[in-house]
């Protein structure tokens, strides 16, 4: 019988579905809005199902990356909920459950940002570490990776997006964005603090907008603090901000300033233009992650 996997990016905007093994095997695909959960939860389940009779072969297996915050503790009585979310009407649903009822097979289940990190370590820009970390920076910001070639779990699941760094409100009075934290780095530095801050999105800002040096200078903090605390081999960063390519060398010159040649290794003294790196798999890291989980869940 032929492995067939099913992958589920759901997104708080939107779902991504798709049947493959990989990147070079997407056998079918298709993405709808973030509506009710009953709605979309029951139009995703449908998909597979149309697709296993399409296809006339059964899925052995599918694998969601999720918004968050998500229960990842198996044995815990709401393992595979979405939680605590902000996303109106999607708190303590049963995600992982209802995919399972469904489609009666094995499911793999992470956050978004996890199954991201997964996909990059397993075919794209992570290939051969163990040890790395994957940043979304878009209208929220969220991180996941591998440390010891394992996903990071823990008492919840990474929310790097929620460090607090340094705000000097005289150079940026901005209060930050975040409904939590205000000025977390979340607050200060995804898409819709810097739509806030500056009355305009950033993608129609030009490239020596002011905006730059600020969104550089937080997301470098960031960094600097996850190279000292996880001292990941490479770090990715991805999400619809990043598509600003501009932002790359600010970054990673600011980042070198900031550890000061604290931290003495050629990855970041020599050669970190290939240390800081956008996604090798582009907008496709968090559907193939799904996917990359649903052959996990398989084994």
């Amino acid at each position: 019988m032929a492995v067939l996997y099913g992958g589920i990016e759901a997104g708080g905007t939107k779902f991504v579905c798709a049947v493959g093994t990989g990147p070079e095997d997407i056998r079918a695909e298709t993405r709808f809005p973030t509506t009710s959960p009953q709605e979309t939860i029951a139009r995703a389940v449908r998909f597979f199902q149309e697709q296993q009779e399409h296809l006339g072969e059964p899925l052995t297996a599918i694998g969601i990356a999720s918004f968050g915050p998500v229960d990842l503790i198996p044995g815990s009585a709401t393992y595979g909920y979405i939680t605590a979310t902000p996303k109106p009407g999607w708190q303590n649903v049963d995600l992982l459950g209802e995919v399972r009822r469904g489609l009666e097979v094995p499911v793999g289940f992470d956050t978004d940002v996890n199954g991201a990190a997964l996909a990059e370590g397993r075919w794209g820009a992570a290939q051969g570490l163990d040890t790395f970390i994957y940043l979304t920076v878009g209208t929220g910001i969220g991180g996941g990776g591998m440390v010891g070639g394992r996903l990071i779990h823990g008492m919840l699941h990474p929310e790097m997006g929620h460090i607090r760094i340094p705000h000097d409100r005289e150079k940026d009075p901005f209060a930050g964005c975040c409904p939590f934290h205000g000025d977390c780095l979340e607050g200060l530095a995804c898409g819709p603090a810097i739509e806030q801050r500056w009355g305009a999105r950033g993608e129609t800002l030009p490239p020596d907008h002011p905006a730059w040096a600020l969104e550089a200078h937080y997301l470098a903090l960031a960094l600097a603090n996850f190279v000292c605390t996880l001292s990941p081999q490479r770090i990715i960063l991805g999400g619809g901000v990043m598509n600003q390519r501009h932002l790359f060398p600010l970054i990673r010159r600011e980042v070198q300033e900031l550890l000061n040649g604290y931290i003495p290794t050629p990855q970041i003294l020599q050669d970190i233009d290939a240390y800081i790196v956008p996604p090798a798999l582009g907008d496709r890291a968090g559907i193939l992650g799904a996917i990359a989980l649903a052959e996990f869940a398989s084994r």
